[in-house]
Order: C-alpha cells, then sequence, then structure tokens
C-alpha cells in the first residue's frame, strides 16, 4: 500500500454564497494569503487561500444562481494548534481587533483551551493553545 497520502498536501474545498466577504475573513481576520484563484470557470469562481510552504490551503468556490447557505451545524469546524501561548494570545488578539468575538463551542472540549469564530457562512474555527501530538 503506497504512503503517499502521508505526505499529500491537503486542499479543502467548500461552496459559499459570499465569495467576496470570505475571502476578506480569512485574509483580514486569519491572515491567509491568496494563493491562487479563478474566474468563470464552467460557470464556478474560487479562490485558494492558505499560507506559502503550509501542508494545506483552503478552496472557495461560488457558482451564479447555485445558493449553499450556511453551514447546516455549528460542529463542522477547522481547527488550528498554537502550542506557543502567546503567539496565540496574539492571534486571538489579531482575530478581535478584527471586530470578531469568540461564540461559545457546540463541543465544550474546545472551550478548555480555545476560542472559536465563526466564519461570514457560519462555519467555524477554533484556535486552540495546545499542542497536537498525536
Amino acid at each position: 500500500m503506497s504512503n503517499a497520502l502521508k505526505t499529500a498536501h491537503l486542499r479543502i474545498a467548500r461552496p459559499t454564497d459570499r465569495l467576496d466577504e470570505i475571502v476578506d475573513f480569512y485574509r483580514t481576520v486569519l491572515g491567509f494569503s491568496v494563493l491562487s484563484e479563478f474566474r468563470d470557470h464552467d460557470e464556478f469562481d474560487g479562490v485558494m487561500l492558505g499560507h506559502s510552504g503550509a501542508p494545506y490551503h483552503l478552496e472557495f468556490t461560488s457558482k451564479a444562481g447555485h445558493e449553499v447557505g450556511r453551514s447546516p451545524t455549528e460542529d463542522i469546524l477547522l481547527v488550528f494548534y498554537i502550542p506557543d501561548r502567546s503567539e496565540w494570545v496574539e492571534t486571538i488578539s489579531m482575530i478581535e481587533s478584527q471586530g470578531y468575538s469568540a461564540v461559545k463551542s457546540f463541543n465544550p472540549f474546545w472551550e478548555v483551551a480555545g476560542k472559536t469564530f465563526e466564519d461570514p457562512d457560519g462555519y467555524r474555527i477554533v484556535i486552540q493553545n495546545s499542542e497536537w501530538s498525536r
């Protein structure tokens, strides 16, 4: 069996009705960069956001005339583990300085060492002050 998935780059793709707002949120509030974008590709517009050299990026797409709505649940999460406490505090301050307040997590586990925020589509981002160690 191939071990290619151990080193594969991960793209998390999601449709949105608010492409410009979503791009602004991830760029301005979370500090992501636009890695690539396309317009009117088979009726889709899309933007890839991430950090140069990171093993993942996010893709948001929009199709004219196709409504996708808000997140169907409060428990769909992107979790970012920031083990250094001062970097975590700095990240939380950066988000809050953009006018976003933490929301109560659906799962109380994320309240112990993290803060949860909602993007314009209602999907949630957890900024966790711990190390992923598994």
